[in-house]
């Protein structure tokens, strides 16, 4: 589906669009804050195919960043001040440079999430990717449908939740997760459907119960994401009629208080071949940062990122639904 097609099936999901529902609330522009964040997607290869991925990311996918870009956008964090990388994907570790990522990184002090779905613990190849990323101090985010494989493999794929419990277990004996642990284990959650998640504390009360108790895994905290209409989520609900449904939904939630927050503040997503996006979503559907001049990496000036009007659409009611929704998970604690 092109940019154009996914941007217009989601002009018409709503009477009202996102910009002028911030219109209504006198919140319009909406301009980036200071980027601290640099969120850089190392490439849409990954070792799954799930029903809620919005990059539709998959083994058959061969785009991948190269060791010249991300040189690129270290010199820009620099520039900015940026003092968080938060690498994803695809599943980011099989980018072929995201070991030596990682170390030039960590050699500058920056504070480093991985984003990991589990599963690429227990490929051939990763077996000591575990004790490098707690040699490197790197935070890690997996993310886990359910504590159950019923609901786990019906959206990642039969035997997906075997792997991942393994790679949970990998993850607890190199240090993550455990108790007085430095290595934060951070579970990402995303509802299996069409509907919002449950409250994040709730979430991470059942989830904590369930994985001790059945497995003995522990975990630092947990994170409620909600499904964002994009890429194979917006595939989904288009092909089985929910999508009206589900925008209905997401602008009937919308909570004002979420907008001082939202993460397109203060995060440049940076996609494999250096485009820029005000976040991972917009990537997703293929919508830049806004402003004069190039959008890309390699030729833009950091001056030209500040103060710039964010680029919306109605997907972004995703993240201004209910208690709000972004890569840290809900935006307003409960």
């Amino acid at each position: 589906m092109t940019t154009i097609k996914k941007q217009t099936i989601l002009g018409n999901a709503l009477e009202i669009s996102f910009e002028e529902r911030l219109a209504d609330d006198y919140m319009m522009p909406l301009r980036v804050k200071h980027p601290t964040v640099m969120q850089m997607n190392l490439g849409y290869r990954c070792n799954q195919s799930c029903m809620h991925c919005h990059y539709g990311a998959g083994p058959d996918r061969s785009e991948e960043m190269s060791r010249e870009v991300m040189k690129q956008c270290i010199v820009l964090s620099q520039k900015l001040g940026v003092n968080k990388f938060d690498l994803t994907g695809g599943v980011p570790e099989l980018n072929p440079n995201f070991r030596m990522l990682v170390s030039e990184l960590r050699k500058n002090d920056y504070k480093i999430i991985d984003r990991n779905n589990l599963t690429i613990l227990t490929e051939p190849g990763q077996e000591d990717l575990a004790d490098f990323l707690a040699e490197n101090h790197v935070a890690v985010i997996a993310s886990l449908p359910c504590y159950t494989s019923e609901v786990t493999d019906s959206v990642r794929g039969e035997g997906v939740y075997e792997k991942s419990i393994q790679g949970l277990k990998i993850l607890n004996r190199a240090g993550y997760g455990i108790v007085d642990s430095e290595l934060e284990l951070t579970l990402m959650y995303n509802p299996s459907g069409a509907f919002l998640p449950g409250s994040q504390c709730s979430l991470e009360e059942d989830f904590r119960k369930q994985l001790c108790e059945r497995y003995g895994i522990t975990f630092t905290n947990l994170i409620a994401m909600k499904n964002n209409p994009t890429g194979n989520f917006l595939n989904f609900l288009n092909r089985t009629g929910n999508l009206n449904r589900y925008m209905s939904i997401l602008e009937q939630s919308f909570n004002a208080s979420t907008v001082p927050n939202l993460m397109c503040l203060t995060t440049l997503s940076i996609s494999y071949d250096g485009t820029m996006y005000d976040c991972d979503f917009n990537q997703a559907l293929g919508s830049p940062v806004c402003g004069n001049g190039s959008n890309n990496v390699k030729n833009i000036s950091a001056e030209s990122l500040l103060n710039r009007p964010i680029a919306m659409g109605n997907h972004c009611y995703g993240c201004t639904a209910g208690s709000g929704s972004s890569c840290s998970g809900s935006i307003i604690r409960e």
